[in-house]
């Protein structure tokens, strides 16, 4: 009885001229009187405001079904190829030159006789361009350089190589072997998460009551168990920041010898598969210069929203202000964009929701980061959460 009584209506609330407990006008999101007590109290003060923080994986998150111990995926490679640690045995100003490829996890390399390819000095930044002429072993090929004065470079100097393109003479065949795409495989397991709300039958005897009046002028009473409704936000509250927060048993850590296996969470994937900010507080334009270089070479979409706690948030702010307006000492790059009549009855405008530089960028503050009883309590200068950009 009590579990049908307590499930969240789907339908709309529809207060009972009497004081009957039905279905229909149990109220789930209502917070303000004590359910103990038989008579009705006053407004409960709500000291802390809304004090639930789930909110984020609604914005962005998505949901499917399943009934698996275990969810796979599959997430595109790139397009193009491109090795990083290749050397060259041939000396400076060969016409000709064999490479090896020592790229980590490379064990078969992706060229083919035939393709052109750029090479580049990893520190001096010299290029030569050649024509694939031999592919002697799984992580080697020659080239032939096209430039009359050969390599560029010394022996075993490190060099970066991608293919550009192809060339091949007339009457000869096509190109020999194929490419086949490798998708990135990935895992994640799904974590049961509990809460529970215990009521006495006396207590059940002794409900709240709130008398409305609906839209359309019908009065009527709806009634409600608050500590019911608080498990209810706090579990919501809980199932959000696990999908956040969670991370896998570790081999040899002691959830894992107790049978645990652990999921993962935002930040753990972003920190050990995403792009990662490392030169702390992103305040200066040159530091969001590199994290829009950074989007170039990921391909990332045109809008993005960084989601923030309140000191970021700030320093966002004034570091736009200060772009936007006079800067301590007169600055004379300082630039002023727009003008407006001031007046003493308008308010003004100390904060910025977003800017362009390169691309959209739209700031939210995330109140998870700034609620003092979950991350927004931690202490701001050892914790890597005061900030993180979608699609990073």
């Amino acid at each position: 009885m009590a579990s049908a009584l307590l499930n969240t209506p789907t339908f709309a609330l529809q207060p009972s001229a009497e004081q009957v407990a039905l279905q229909t006008n149990y109220i789930t999101n209502f917070n303000f009187l004590n359910q103990y007590l038989p008579d009705t109290y006053e407004k409960e003060f709500e000291r802390y405001g809304n004090r639930t923080i789930a909110s984020f994986l609604r914005m962005v998150g998505a949901e499917m079904p399943s009934n698996s111990d275990q969810i796979k995926w599959a997430e595109q490679g790139r397009l193009h190829i491109k090795y990083t640690s290749c050397t060259s045995a041939a000396a400076a100003a060969s016409n000709t030159a064999t490479f090896t490829v020592a790229d980590t996890g490379v064990t078969y390399i992706a060229i083919r006789v035939g393709q052109t390819v750029m090479i580049q000095n990893n520190t001096s930044g010299v290029f030569n361009k050649g024509i694939v002429t031999a592919v002697p072993s799984a992580t080697t090929f020659t080239v032939a350089y096209y430039e009359a004065a050969g390599q560029a470079f010394a022996v075993s100097t490190a060099c970066t190589v991608f293919i550009y393109g192809s060339e091949f003479k007339k009457g000869t065949n096509g190109m020999v072997g194929s490419l086949e795409a490798e998708d990135d495989i990935y895992t994640n397991n799904p974590i049961i998460i509990k809460d529970k709300y215990a009521v006495n039958g006396s207590d059940m005897a002794q409900i709240g009551w709130v008398e409305v009046t609906t839209e359309n002028g019908a009065t009527g009473y709806l009634w409600y168990l608050k500590s019911e409704h608080e498990t209810r936000l706090r579990f919501e509250d809980y199932l959000e920041t696990s999908m956040i927060e969670a991370v896998p048993a570790a081999s040899g850590g002691g959830a894992a010898t107790a049978g645990y296996i652990g999921s993962q969470g935002i930040f753990y994937v972003v920190n050990n598969r995403g792009n990662v900010w490392g030169g702390g507080t992103p305040t200066a334009l040159s530091d969001w210069d590199s994290i829009v270089s950074r989007l170039d070479k990921q391909g990332a979409i045109e809008e993005n929203v960084v989601f923030v706690n309140r000191g970021l948030s700030f320093d966002i702010d004034n570091m736009l202000a200060t772009l936007n307006g006079y800067t301590s000492g007169g600055v004379a790059q300082s630039a002023s964009f727009g003008l407006f009549d001031n007046d003493v009855d308008m308010a003004l405008n100390l904060g910025f929701t977003g800017f362009r530089r390169g691309y959209d960028f739209y700031k939210s503050d995330w109140k998870y980061l700034n609620d003092p009883t979950m991350r927004g309590g931690l202490n701001t200068t050892a914790s890597t959460a005061t900030g993180t950009i979608t699609g990073l």
